[in-house]
């Protein structure tokens, strides 16, 4: 591998979207031990693998796993030497988000144009290169110690990336149908949702397509805040949480407690047969939030008809709202580290484009359930 200073050319960025995305490139984990957590994605998520990079490519400093299934590509990133910034952060934070890293035809560009305009750079343009082409690659700061990275990859033809090497193992578990990154939540402090929703919108020209305020989300015991922030062609989706006034601790804060800081909250994963891909994630013991079976008795009066049957989302605990363009199907995870921190939700999009207004009361009572078990309510 060898590493050249991107090419000084710019590619005059369109008027309606001077930040062209193209969807999420592969989102890294920071770990304590990148060789299990990748196992335990594969065994339990349907994961493949992927690639590798650690001492035997040149990396004497850390490891890392690349697994993929369908459009989800994963890295897991671990340190060798316990003073190293990975292994400080995992201290710090526990297992979780590093990495959000998003397509481009034009990393240079990119960052040129969200520096510009007040991104703070964490990675200037850099050319990596091998026999099977290159990837260029730049990056910026968002919310607590998670980063954006751009990843221009049209000229590379390996399997992941330079400085990796193909990772063959002999088990390779069947996917579970899990398609691709439908949108990524980011947990932040007390008034810091406009401040990043104003980020979003100047730096990466993202809009506020929804926002739901303490009404919409809220119990009797504790409420949130949220927008969502999306890209021009709406191929990646940032929702912002901030915690709210309550009776008791909110999700959010408890989140930030134990993660030390802001970032990621939960990714959503997409599936085109949910019903599916939650059986086999339940048999592969994920773990999910539990949904109280009244939540079903009038279900289809409030949403109307859908083409599932009813007894097997009441069995999983899949949940469901309807919006005007469709309806949408969703589950919840419960944390998968013993920090109560990052989840997963899998979510089968009907037509519908929003993110399950009508089901936050019975989700967030099963959230707060979970913590009155942990004592963190």
């Amino acid at each position: 591998m060898s590493i050249v200073s991107a090419p000084d050319t710019r590619v005059p960025a369109a008027a309606a979207d001077f930040l062209p995305l193209q969807g999420t490139d592969y989102v890294e984990f920071y770990v304590g031990n990148a060789k299990q957590a990748a196992h335990f994605y594969k065994a339990a998520f349907g994961f493949q693998s992927l690639a590798y990079s650690g001492p035997e490519t040149g990396d004497k400093e850390k490891v890392r796993y690349v697994v993929r299934q369908n459009k989800l590509t994963f890295i897991f990133t671990t340190a060798l030497r316990p003073r190293h910034p990975v292994a400080e952060h995992a201290h710090i934070h526990g297992d979780g988000v590093k990495v959000l890293a998003l397509r481009v035809d034009d990393a240079a560009g990119a960052w040129r144009e969200t520096t510009a305009r007040g991104g703070r750079s964490c990675m200037e343009p850099i050319t990596l290169a091998d026999k099977d082409g290159e990837v260029v690659i730049s990056g910026i700061h968002t919310y607590g110690e998670t980063l954006h990275l751009f990843v221009e990859r049209r000229n590379y033809t390996g399997c992941f990336m330079p400085g990796f090497r193909e990772w063959k193992t002999a088990y390779n578990p069947p996917s579970t149908g899990l398609l691709y990154v439908d949108h990524c939540v980011g947990n932040v402090g007390w008034n810091q949702m406009n401040p990043w929703v104003g980020f979003y919108e100047k730096v990466m020209g993202f809009r506020n397509i929804l926002s739901f305020d303490d009404k919409d989300i809220s119990t009797e015991y504790s409420a949130l805040m949220s927008k969502v922030m999306s890209n021009g062609n709406g191929f990646v989706k940032f929702p912002i949480n901030e915690p709210a006034e309550g009776q008791k601790r909110s999700q959010v804060e408890e989140y930030l407690e134990f993660y030390k800081g802001e970032g990621v909250q939960h990714v959503a994963l997409a599936t085109a047969d949910i019903v599916e891909t939650v059986t086999q994630l339940q048999d592969r013991g994920v773990e999910f939030l539990q949904i109280p079976s009244s939540y079903y008795e009038d279900l289809l009066e409030r949403v109307g008809a859908i083409d599932e049957d009813l007894a097997p989302l009441k069995a999983l605990g899949i949940l469901v709202d309807r919006d005007d363009e469709g309806y949408l199907l969703q589950i919840f995870t419960k944390p998968v580290e013993d920090r109560p921190t990052i989840f997963f939700e899998i979510i089968q999009r009907k037509g519908a484009k929003s993110f399950g207004k009508g089901n936050f009361k019975a989700l967030f009572e099963a959230i707060e359930r979970e913590q009155s078990a942990r004592g963190n309510l």
